[in-house]
């Protein structure tokens, strides 16, 4: 069975043509890094053209970035694989059968996190356009983020429905989970090392083949394919693990009235052989398409392929109890506000609130999961007016944020910083208290980006993840 799939990649030769399907954060660094690797010919993208991301095959093809923030070398990528003709994006899915190899990388979230529900509905979509065009000697990669036995099970099953060709046999299949952040995916692409895992051998072997090109410091790491799945989710769920922990701490350290981050400092110092703390920073909540869903996906795999796990009895996941700490941070963020307001001797419905940051990562437009939309959830319940202001976010669902700084923060009783965008550590006490127009107008500053005293010095009543040093600070006579 083996040597009839090996049989099939010798007889075809090299991978030439590629297919990314999801013209996303992944999938359009993805096709401009093949592009432009000398081993390979031509990338197809592949691109719904719908009301809300049709627009991207236009400017793709037009050699422009759909990404909107700082992400260096990606638009000379785009450009150059357009102006060699080695890439197209495409809405016509029939093309796969053009391809040596296609890659998936489509969003995977939970609709339901308590009863482990993923939304599987684009993933089972794209897979039926891949089946729908596949044929013999065929490599498909998932990139998306899976549960566990997913690539193995879920996918599997659907190719060789749509296709009538046996995995293994006729084309392999394999699992290479993208390890890629917002702001830097051209050079993760090519100096993280890469995960691969396939169904079985000559998956595995021609996935690596399609990914080491493409490598410049990182290597290609071999595995199964749930094996793969599951370093995607552990390896999230760990971050996830150590975001909570600091955060637990900043939340101890406030209550002790002392700075998280003298705290941090000093444990950090400790260093040597075999000494690591893997310490991260707290803040205002945990975003993105990864990490909020990961720690599920994991959860799921176990329940899924797993047997019983040998755990304390009654004992919640140390996993989920992470998560929900993580989550919990946007409601902390307005215990602060609402603290903050009652300290200035306002309530917080009639307050207005200026939201500074909807994206979840800093310099970027990547709004997905993002923290502030909970926590201007909360504050609009309250009965508050919350006007946002995020310089690369132009608009989320029926949401508008301002284009200009001075506009969000005028007359507001509060302001909340969500994101640690460059334009927000420049933030100006006096403009900031001559923009608001009250006595004490509150900062909260959910990333640990401002300076708190030259704020207080103007009569501002400063709040902080973790600043239990200055939380509960003397309000001084407000000057300009």
């Amino acid at each position: 069975m083996k040597e009839t799939l090996r049989a099939l990649f010798k007889r075809q030769g090299p991978i030439s043509r590629i297919g990314v399907i999801g013209m996303g954060y992944v999938g359009i660094p993805s096709a401009a890094v093949f592009a432009n690797c000398p081993e390979f010919d031509f990338v197809w993208g592949f691109q719904r053209d719908s009301p809300t991301s049709g627009y991207k095959i236009e400017m793709l093809n037009a050699g422009k970035s759909p990404l909107v923030g700082k992400e260096p070398e990606l638009d000379a990528l785009i450009r150059n694989a357009v102006e060699t003709e080695k890439f197209a994006c495409t809405s016509d899915f029939s093309t796969i059968s053009e391809v040596d190899a296609v890659t998936i990388a489509v969003q995977t979230p939970f609709r339901n996190p308590k009863d482990l529900l993923p939304d599987f509905g684009s993933l089972e979509g794209a897979l039926k356009d891949v089946g729908a065009n596949l044929r013999e000697g065929m490599l498909v990669v998932l990139e998306s983020t899976v549960t566990p036995g997913t690539t193995d099970g879920f996918a599997r099953d659907i190719l060789e429905r749509e296709s009538g060709l046996t995995a293994g046999e006729d084309f392999a299949l394999a699992h290479a989970p993208e390890r890629v952040m917002v702001g830097r995916l051209v050079r993760n692409l090519r100096e993280h090392d890469r995960v691969v895992g396939g169904i079985d051998e000559p998956s595995t072997e021609r996935a690596v083949s399609l990914y080491a090109p493409i490598l410049t410091s990182g290597r290609v790491i071999p595995m199964s394919a749930t094996a793969a799945e599951v370093t995607k989710t552990a390896e999230n769920t760990f971050r996830d693990l150590q975001i909570a922990a600091i955060n637990q701490l900043a939340l101890y350290c406030e209550s002790m009235g002392i700075n998280v981050y003298d705290v941090r400092a000093g444990i950090d110092s400790l260093k040597g052989e075999g000494v690591s703390r893997g310490l991260l920073f707290p803040g205002a909540g945990v975003g993105g398409h990864c990490l909020p869903k990961d720690t599920y996906h994991l959860e799921r795999g176990v329940k899924v392929i797993g047997g019983r796990v040998d755990y304390p009895d009654n004992s919640e996941s140390l996993f989920v109890l992470a998560r929900q700490i993580n989550d919990f941070m946007p409601k902390h963020m307005l215990s602060l506000t609402v603290e903050g307001l009652k300290r200035a001797g306002k309530a917080q419905k009639g307050a207005k609130i200026a939201l500074l940051g909807w994206a979840f990562l800093k310099n970027t437009d990547d709004a997905r999961n993002t923290p502030s939309e909970l926590y201007y959830s909360l504050c609009i319940d309250g009965g508050a007016e919350v006007v946002v202001h995020d310089p690369y976010v132009k608009r989320f669902g029926s949401l508008h944020p301002r284009a200009q700084l001075e506009d969000a923060i005028r007359n507001a009783d509060a302001i909340a910083v969500f994101t640690d965008h460059d334009e927000y550590r420049s933030l100006d006490p006096a403009l900031v208290r001559e923009w608001c127009d009250t006595a004490h107008p509150v900062i909260i500053d959910g990333r640990n980006i401002l300076d708190p005293e030259p704020f207080i010095e103007r009569g501002c009543i400063f709040k902080g993840i973790g600043r239990g040093d200055i939380n509960h600070h003397a309000i001084r006579e407000s000057r300009a």
